[in-house]
């Protein structure tokens, strides 16, 4: 059966390469990968080319089970099956098929779209990958597909949930390569993610991995943080995922907060108060994570009006804050009203 299947894959007939990338999926993982290893990828990713919808759809569809499949199944170890797919993911890139799938990216056909997204997704996984992707112009596509999503809600209907999240994901899979990271931060990734943050429901998985990127992105340099906190509105969406968002939504809108206001105090503290920041950052360093807690007490203690940040000189703001974080731990998991009135008083105290 392999033998037949090796055979029609390279026999240039349209029907029976349809035929035997449909039956790709259906063998075990141990089979697909003797079949990756007799050289089949190349007809298949060939068959992308074809202009013919149904042979895309059928070689898209092997390639990925090619590519994440054995994901799936018994394994005899895990360095072992690791191996296996990172091989087959390098075999399909070097195959030629990223300037494909930019040339599918750009078609007219939803489905072919976002399973050509899934493909960059799985194969942007790959360590040896990321450049020849990064080098190949998928970041400025992937960013201005997320401006047509942003443009218009009717594109939102079309352009599928999964979808959206895959694109998203596949730049922060990128993004771990320090060398391509420079190129998703100058991109204007940063206003499309902000974009797609506020149109969206803060408590969802979209939102929650736009916010992570973000974050990714704007620890990685200066510039980064002083294009995000000069974007109109950025500071009140990330108030807004700190109060409405998913618990590790707002852990990273806190993250962004704080290394804004970290990095220039003066400038952007005030900004951050009139936001209304203090009831969800204050909620947050009770019942957020243990990463969110941490984060929102330092920036609690950034928010405070003094001259000199490291400066203890101050005794009595000093012993306020302590007031204030003992206000915070006190009797409970959830700050009641009359607590966080309390709180905010103290805080204000700070200002005077």
């Amino acid at each position: 059966m392999e033998d037949l299947m090796v055979e029609n894959l390279f026999s240039g007939n349209r029907e029976l390469q349809i035929q035997a990338a449909t039956e790709l999926n259906k063998l075990r993982s141990k089979q697909r990968h003797r079949l990756a290893e007799r050289g089949i990828i190349s007809p298949l990713v060939s068959m992308l080319q074809s202009q013919d919808y149904e042979a895309i759809e059928a070689s898209l569809l092997a390639l990925l089970g090619l590519a994440f499949g054995s994901e799936r199944t018994q394994r005899i170890s895990v360095a072992n099956s690791i191996l296996v797919l990172s091989r087959n993911k390098i075999r399909i890139v070097k195959a030629g098929v990223i300037p494909v799938l930019i040339d599918l990216l750009q078609c007219q056909s939803e489905e072919l779209i976002e399973l050509t997204i899934a493909a960059m997704l799985i194969l942007s996984s790959c360590t040896a990958n990321k450049l020849v992707i990064a080098s190949s112009g998928t970041i400025q596509l992937l960013v201005e597909m997320l401006n047509l999503v942003n443009a218009d809600a009717n594109e939102i209907c079309s352009f599928s949930m999964q979808a959206r999240i895959d694109t998203i994901a596949t730049l922060q899979n990128l993004s771990t390569c320090h060398q391509i990271m420079p190129s998703i931060a100058s991109s204007g990734v940063i206003y499309s993610l902000l974009q797609l943050i506020h149109c969206s429901e803060k408590a969802s998985e979209l939102t929650e991995k736009a916010m992570a990127l973000l974050e990714n992105i704007v620890s990685s340099s200066e510039n980064s943080i002083q294009e995000t906190a000069s974007t109109g509105g950025a500071i009140r969406i990330l108030v807004e995922a700190v109060e409405e968002g998913s618990p590790q939504c707002k852990e990273h809108a806190v993250g962004i907060l704080l290394h804004i206001c970290q990095s220039c105090r003066d400038k952007y503290r005030g900004l951050i108060l009139m936001e209304g920041v203090m009831p969800g950052l204050l909620q947050l360093s009770v019942d957020g994570t243990w990463r969110a807690k941490s984060m929102a007490r330092e920036l609690l203690l950034l928010l405070r009006d003094c001259s000199n940040y490291a400066s203890t000189s101050k005794q009595s703001n000093h012993e306020l804050m302590e007031q204030i974080m003992q206000a915070i731990d006190a009797d409970g998991e959830k700050v009641t009203g009359t607590t966080l009135s309390l709180v905010e008083e103290m805080i204000t105290k700070l200002s005077i």
